[in-house]
């Protein structure tokens, strides 16, 4: 008689295998988990933040996607929409802006412009326009608008510097050494700055400042310089005595340097002298008040003068 035998073995070392391996996967996790936990120890990152940055990736790659398959079917706007929400849901929108470099305008000028963009997505904040906006303002000589994700707008404003005053009609205003008009300002306030006046001088601010640089021991006592015929300066001293000078760059240079020269030899400025006119080459006139008057006073009466 003939009897079956059921052969086990080959079963039980097959679920001895299968718990051994289950053991080193076991351990293999742990080993894993360990390992990233080190990791995002010695990492400057918050849990939190890798998360969040992990659900930005992934809400980023589905946003291109909906952007992608809303262009082939010819939905651009519901594309940059649909951005702008999955955007808005993982908190990628305008909270808070931060303005730097402002330093003598209105800083609240800046957040006029720039608060209207709270609450907006990210991705729908208009960069180069918001940028536009603050160049039109009188004292942005240039400006930088960046996002810092995932909340806020970044602005560094360049500031234009001061220079002098512009002498107008009925008023004065502040400009920078480009002739830029920054604000108005009171006589007060106005007080030991450079006056400039004459139609067009503000064209011709940066001239100036190379004529004055040519002479800088007389900058300092500069109180006025008017724009004459627009083709000439009147230079007025701090001590009222005023200085003719030629049209032209070169000659107005040359007769400036010398003027200081005489003046270092011979204290022209605080003398009696009221106006020097160096307009003639090599040259320079002179006018004492009351001289003329008694020339005058002289040439009626010769006999007296005797």
């Amino acid at each position: 008689m003939s009897q079956k035998i059921k052969r086990g073995g080959k079963g039980v070392r097959r679920a001895a295998a299968a718990r051994g391996a289950a053991r080193k996967v076991d351990r293999a996790r742990a080993t894993t988990g360990s390992a990233f936990d080190a990791a995002l120890r010695w990492l400057p990152f918050t849990e939190e933040q890798v998360h969040r940055g992990l659900m930005a990736v992934i809400l980023g790659s589905c946003a291109a996607l909906a952007w992608f398959v809303a262009s082939l079917a010819g939905l651009p706007a519901l594309a940059g929409a649909q951005l702008a929400v999955l955007a808005a849901d993982a908190g990628f929108e305008v909270r808070r802006v931060e303005v730097r470099g402002v330093e003598r305008m209105n800083e609240l000028k800046v957040y006029e412009r720039a608060l209207g963009e709270r609450d907006r997505a990210m991705p729908m904040v208009d960069i180069a326009a918001l940028r536009q906006e603050l160049l039109d303002l009188s004292w942005v000589k240039d400006a930088r608008v960046s996002r810092q994700l995932p909340d806020t707008l970044v602005i560094d404003v360049v500031e234009r510097v001061p220079h002098a005053v512009l002498r107008k009609p009925g008023r004065l205003m502040l400009i920078d050494d480009e002739g830029h008009e920054l604000e108005p300002i009171s006589a007060a306030n106005a007080k030991g700055k450079l006056i400039i006046s004459g139609p067009g001088s503000a064209m011709q601010v940066s001239a100036l400042t190379r004529l004055l640089e040519s002479a800088p021991a007389l900058r300092p006592q500069v109180r006025e310089a008017e724009w004459v015929g627009n083709r000439r300066w009147n230079l007025t001293f701090k001590t009222g005595q005023v200085l003719a000078l030629p049209q032209g760059d070169d000659p107005a240079t040359t007769a400036l340097v010398s003027f200081a020269r005489l003046d270092g030899v011979n204290r022209l400025l605080g003398g009696k002298v009221a106006a020097f006119d160096m307009r003639a080459p090599e040259r320079i006139y002179m006018r004492i008040p009351g001289r003329s008057e008694q020339a005058m006073l002289d040439a009626k009466n010769p006999k007296e003068k005797r």
